[in-house]
């Protein structure tokens, strides 16, 4: 007599087959292919082979967009691309302005000290917006316009602002230092105009565009006046970049965007044309001749620095630019001294910095939730990577001479303190993403194994 076996009911069959995957104890029993299909010698799914130097840029490429991939990538990209600018930039203002320091009657170290000063300083207020919570950063923005506002209205007051090179920018602080309100102008609308876009999204305001652009554009326009009431036309243009960066991160409609490019280009037209100096600066777009009265002295030098530098520069401290025939050597034309003695290896150097930092301020920009963060993010991006346009855009000869300093890198702490606060703000923005934070935390000492024991379950006695 024989035991009546049960028949072994198959898989589940259905339109949710596919979704819930083989069933429990059932054996799924793959064709074998062979060693070219299985990716064994020929790299897999119709790649190149692996010995070959396709099969080398393959795997680099896959490795190389892993790398990208990581939750920590934006994060060290800011830390380490900000860092080597800063100490890459402190080196170059020593070796720019002994010589303007010494044509001076000061010591050598004169500008090097000042801003070592500065950047010290700057890494306080660094870390200090790298911890501050986003309610805090929020809660700033009103009074940090309205002291902006309060500053560049003082700037004008007869006795109390100071004229340099023709621009009425600039406050005494007392000695040596002065303070240039416009720079800190471009961090209180970051911060402003984020909480104001953030506060209108969550009431689905940011539909209409009227909510879009009222009070945010006209806010700025007063900041703009302002400025250039001092005659600043470089910080101009920075700003004005910051406003259509947040602009565009909100969302403006490609209308009402062209409309506000329309608007300032038919401004800073207005005000290019009413300015000789202005249209003189126009003028030495691509100069390679000073021309009469040396009006493009400054642009036609700075192509002589970065010819002289060649591959890789006549070597740090031997420019001979800086020597009394390229003015501003070591603020607005520091990156023609740098080409000058490290080369076309340098310039592309610190391109590529720049060229991280703005992708990782994108990254950040793109993959939080926040909207506040999303829109800061986004703005002090532009910030950066716009300034570096224009700076760098001058010294080749690709856009007039707009006097801004190049981030980071030039001399100048006004400009070198809020710029060091917006960095901090990016370091915190991307270490707060969610899966940079889990990585952050298994980077901790002890968490690694104190959450390898938390998932390993005791087993029953005896149990193999």
């Amino acid at each position: 007599m024989h035991d009546h076996v049960a028949p072994r009911p198959g898989p589940p069959s259905g339109p949710w087959t596919a979704l819930r995957g083989p069933a429990a104890g059932s054996r799924s029993v793959r064709p074998s292919r062979p060693p070219a299909a299985r990716g064994g010698a020929s790299g897999g799914r119709g790649g190149p082979p692996r010995g070959t130097v396709l099969g080398g840029l393959r795997t680099l490429h896959i490795r190389a967009k892993r790398a990208w991939d990581r939750p920590l990538t934006a994060y060290y990209l800011i830390m380490g691309g900000s860092l080597l600018i800063l100490v890459l930039g402190l080196v170059m203002v020593y070796s720019a302005s002994q010589i303007k320091a010494l044509q001076s009657g000061l010591a050598p170290t004169y500008f090097f000290r000042k801003q070592l000063l500065a950047a010290a300083i700057g890494a306080v207020l660094l870390l200090i917006a790298a911890r501050t919570p986003v309610k805090l950063l929020r809660a700033l923005a009103y009074p940090l316009l309205a002291g902006t506002v309060f500053l560049l209205v003082l700037v004008q007051v007869p006795g109390i602002g100071e004229t340099i090179n023709g621009n009425t920018n600039w406050i005494s602080l007392g000695g040596p230092f002065q303070a240039q309100p416009s720079e800190f102008a471009k961090l209180a609308v970051v911060l402003w105009g984020a909480d104001l876009l953030a506060r209108k999204q969550s009431k689905k305001l940011l539909t209409q565009w009227k909510h879009l652009l009222v009070p945010l554009v006209p806010v700025t326009f007063v900041l703009l006046g302002l400025i250039m009431v001092g005659g600043d036309m470089g910080t101009t243009v920075v700003l004005t970049a910051v406003l259509l960066g947040l602009l565009w991160v909100a969302g403006a409609p490609t209308r009402l965007f062209s409309s506000v490019i329309g608007v300032t280009a038919a401004l800073a037209f207005l005000f290019i044309k009413t300015s000789a100096n202005r249209m003189s600066r126009l003028a030495c777009i691509g100069a390679t001749d000073p021309g009469t009265n040396d009006q493009c002295w400054q642009a036609v030098h700075g192509i002589y620095a970065l010819a002289n530098g060649g591959w890789f520069g006549a070597g740090l401290g031997a420019s001979v630019e800086k020597w009394g025939e390229l003015p501003e050597p070591h603020t607005d034309f520091i990156f023609a001294i740098t080409g000058e003695e490290l080369g076309l290896a340098g310039t592309l150097s610190v391109l590529a910095l720049f060229a991280a930092l703005g992708y990782a301020g994108i990254r950040v920009a793109g993959r939080t939730e926040d909207p506040f963060v999303r829109y800061a993010a986004g703005a002090v991006t532009t910030w950066i990577t716009a300034q570096a346009v224009v700076n760098i855009g001058a010294v080749l000869g690709l856009l007039p001479i707009a006097g801004v300093p190049l981030p980071l890198f030039s001399y100048g702490g006004s400009a070198l303190l809020p710029t060091m606060f917006a960095i901090g703000l990016l370091i915190a923005f991307a270490r707060d993403e969610p899966g940079a934070r889990a990585a952050l935390a298994m980077r901790q000492p002890g968490v690694r194994w104190k959450t390898m024991r938390r998932r390993v379950k005791k087993r029953p006695s005896g149990e193999r």
